[in-house]
């Protein structure tokens, strides 16, 4: 079977490289006009935690978080953490929300969630010049794209897949090519590929400093909220979420608020050398789009189209469980074909 992966971010060498483990036979062939190290996610944190999925199922969100959590304590305790940019950290998630998080199902799947009482609230708010509602510490991993994205790509290499710069305009280009089955994991980019006019951009700006003494991090989930996300060289601060801004160039506000947001809640921030702004579009979306659709070529050849796109801002912590998702679907197919 000859596959096709559109896409070469963190959703698209991840489902490339699952599906070519466990299909070895299959020729797997990635096209992207975007590769390492310019694609959205190398300017991430890479922090695992569900983030920007719109309505998507919380079901769905712990399915495919919990995979990818289990798979990067796999990477953790096999010694790979300094090959894919894999960190263990504690984390404070906090909101001004009354009501508390919707949903907590991601507390199960981290280490040693803990839902901090009024005392340890109230210190918290002391600290951080804050009038927080409801906070959490646990324990996550942050895997960086930046490391981790170059890893999996030698890695599908050595396995006997392919990497070709290439833009893809239409998904009958690669249909015309004789492709059996075709993986969709273009991200922002199927509004245009595919026509889904549900997918928007989220503009999302950070600053990178450097702050070797912040072993902790911050996220606040608030329409105006700031994050505090320690990586390997350096610390990650953040952020905006602006919809349908499609703006890449780092603005003065932007950093203003962000730099003035970190430094309220960690005031030791003050003193880090700014390294770069940085402004990336996640792939929004009322909710995660993992499904088949069937298209016919021109010579009435079938052919299966598997989406997998419309990850928010969490496209490393589902990226292993929607590759996963992707093989089941390929296995079923495959199951269903050989028995009729």
């Amino acid at each position: 079977m000859r596959v096709a992966v559109v896409g070469a971010g963190v959703i698209g060498v991840t489902s490339a490289f699952a599906v070519k483990s466990v299909f070895p036979q299959f020729e797997v062939h990635v096209f992207a006009d975007k590769l390492s190290p310019n694609t959205t996610g190398e300017g991430s944190a890479g922090l695992w935690t569900p983030y920007l999925l719109g309505i998507t199922p919380y079901n769905k969100i712990s399915q495919w978080a919990g995979i990818t959590h289990r798979l990067l304590e796999k990477f953790w305790k096999a010694g790979l953490a300094s090959d894919i940019g894999l960190s263990l950290l504690p984390m404070y998630r906090v909101t001004n929300n009354p009501d508390g998080f919707p949903d907590l199902s991601w507390t199960k799947l981290v280490y040693g969630a803990h839902k901090l009482n009024s005392n340890e609230l109230k210190e918290l708010n002391s600290e951080c010049d804050a009038n927080y509602k409801h906070a959490w510490m646990f324990l996550t991993y942050t895997c960086e794209p930046i490391r981790m994205l170059p890893w999996l790509t030698k890695r599908f290499l050595e396995a006997g897949g392919e990497v070709r710069k290439r833009k893809i305009h239409t998904l009958c280009e690669l249909i015309d090519d004789e492709y059996d089955l075709i993986i969709n994991c273009s991200g922002f980019g199927a509004r245009e590929l595919v026509g889904d006019n549900a997918v928007v951009s989220i503009r999302g700006q950070v600053v990178r400093v450097t702050a070797s003494w912040i072993m902790h991090g911050y996220l606040e989930e608030d329409d105006h909220g700031n994050y505090i996300i320690p990586n390997i060289d350096n610390v990650v601060l953040g952020g905006t979420h602006q919809e349908n801004d499609l703006d890449c160039t780092p603005r003065k506000e932007d950093f203003e608020f962000i730099h003035n947001g970190c430094c309220r809640i960690l005031p030791a921030l003050k003193s880090a050398k700014i390294i770069k702004d940085w402004v990336g579009l996640r792939p929004g979306r009322y909710e995660v789009r993992v499904e088949t659709e069937v298209c016919r070529s021109s010579n009435g050849r079938q052919v299966t189209i598997i989406h997998n796109y419309g990850h928010g801002g969490s496209g490393v912590t589902l990226s292993w469980g929607c590759a996963l998702n992707i093989v089941k679907i390929i296995k079923d197919m495959t199951r269903l074909k050989s028995n009729l």
